[in-house]
């Protein structure tokens, strides 16, 4: 079983899709950890970001694999160094090389077949997995986007002010949605979410129910 999980930076996807996927006891992919990968070999590299051709050769060279919830890259282990600001910027400029979300689409099935989990990102429904058997596309309202952002990254010692988050973001879903290759919107028979007044667990508990059905969640 395949559950795909799109939507926009700080939706509040990639928590949701993690907690789901301890519930349902299946695996977990978070995809947005592979472009950031990506990203982070570009400027270590010194190489722009928007030369495609440039950006295209390092990502068909670099090795990039889960070792439970590490990001390991070229056998490093850089699972934090993914998070920072720096890299943040740089990997949705990287997400529209369509060399690199090729590859990155390739492995992503690769992983698929290895058995059922819970896929996250802006194109798993509706270019990675057309056919899961669940796809949901979680959003929320810009500030209410922006505030969670603003407080991930005060937990990680980056103070920025809402108005500044808010326009990164407002930048990346542009970025996201635009793009020729593979956009940002909902896949076809979606279930959209909007978790601006939810909690997460309030988030997760929905989708139990319409994957699982009402009587099995509430077990």
């Amino acid at each position: 079983m395949i559950i795909t999980i799109d939507g926009p930076a700080g939706s509040g996807k990639s928590t949701v899709a993690k907690l789901l996927a301890e519930r349902l006891k299946v695996r977990f992919l978070d995809t947005g950890a592979m472009y950031r990968a990506i990203a982070l070999a570009v400027l270590r590299s010194a190489v722009d970001e928007s030369d495609h051709d440039a950006v295209a050769k390092i990502s068909g060279t670099v090795q990039i694999r889960f070792d439970g919830t590490k990001l390991i890259l070229n056998g490093e282990d850089v699972s934090s160094e993914i998070r920072s600001p720096d890299v943040t910027a740089v990997s949705s400029i990287i997400a529209s090389n369509p060399h690199v979300r090729n590859r990155l689409v390739a492995l992503q099935r690769e992983i698929g077949l290895q058995g059922s989990m819970v896929t996250e990102g802006r194109d798993q429904g509706t270019v990675v997995f057309p056919d899961a058997e669940h796809k949901f596309f979680v959003t929320a309202n810009l500030e209410a986007r922006a505030r969670r952002r603003q407080r991930e990254l005060a937990q990680k010692g980056v103070q920025q002010p809402v108005s500044s988050v808010m326009e990164q973001l407002r930048q990346r879903d542009e970025r996201d949605e635009t793009r020729a290759y593979a956009p940002m919107k909902p896949a076809e028979h979606a279930t959209i979410v909007d978790t601006s007044e939810l909690s997460i667990g309030e988030v997760v508990e929905l989708l139990v129910r319409r994957i699982l059905g009402d009587s099995t969640a509430a077990k």
